[in-house]
């Protein structure tokens, strides 16, 4: 049952991950909370389009919401998704120095 747990986990993990924007989105909130409107305008989507990602984040499991007056701040819904997110960056480059040029330029790994 442990192991099936952990294939569903992971697979909606990968799943988040498949996508660029929902992936950068990630990526943003690692470093703090943000609000749809700011990540939209950052990311350069429709806030809908944001809207829709974080609704699928949410699903995941990987964001939750904080209610702030008439605004919602969005947030990793664990640290350690974070720190997940640092070290699966860290082996992919590793393993695959040219999927990001830049950093395989600047000897990173």
């Amino acid at each position: 049952m442990q192991t099936a747990l952990g294939i569903g986990a992971l697979s909606r993990f990968g799943f988040a991950l498949s996508d660029p924007t929902r992936t950068e989105i990630l990526l943003l909130l690692r470093e703090g909370p943000g609000y749809p409107s700011e990540l939209a305008d950052r990311i350069g989507v429709s806030r809908q389009i944001l809207s829709n990602h974080l609704a699928c984040l949410r699903g995941c499991g990987l964001v939750s919401t904080c209610p702030e007056g008439r605004r919602t701040r969005y947030e990793l819904s664990d640290p350690r998704i974070a720190h997940a997110l640092d070290e699966l960056l860290g082996i992919v480059l590793v393993v695959d120095p040219s999927c990001c040029p830049a950093a395989a330029d600047q000897d990173c790994c």
